[in-house]
């Protein structure tokens, strides 16, 4: 297959993951949209952090991180607390609460996906992750792209 082919078959398999990721957007309850689901794993995994770190790491603009942020302190998962660095400036913190709404979506997306793949090897679903994972890591900081 040429060069081109192949780049124009991957560009429709990547595409296509938008079905995947509403199919996987079902499975959330619907107080915790995919958006709010992302701000509570990333404090989860990465820890307290300002509002830029957090914008870094959805690969958004603040503006569209601070609407799901709104979202999860409105509902107690996550508050905003001083910084102890520059009293002017906020933390985002993950609370107990959004510990526990966490762990739902965890077993949530994690039954989906174990239903869905069942019929995959264990191998077939460690290298599609690795290789999902690879390709993340090729596109960077996405936001730098739309200059």
């Amino acid at each position: 297959m040429d060069r081109g082919k192949r780049y124009e078959n991957l560009a429709r398999q990547v595409s296509a993951i938008g079905a995947v990721k509403r199919g996987l957007a079902r499975t959330l309850p619907a107080e915790c949209p995919g958006g709010s689901a992302v701000v509570l794993a990333l404090l989860h995994h990465h820890g307290d952090m300002r509002i830029g770190r957090m914008s870094e790491l959805m690969a958004v603009d603040v503006s569209v991180s601070s609407r799901h942020v709104a979202h999860t302190v409105d509902r107690g998962w996550v508050e905003r607390l001083p910084d102890p660095a520059d009293r002017r400036s906020r933390i985002l913190h993950l609370t107990p609460a959004g510990e526990s709404m966490l762990a739902v979506l965890d077993r949530r997306l994690t039954d989906m996906l174990a239903h869905t793949l069942a019929e995959w090897s264990d191998d077939d679903v460690e290298l599609l992750t690795d290789l999902l994972a690879r390709l993340r890591d090729s596109f960077g900081d996405c936001r730098a792209h739309h200059a």
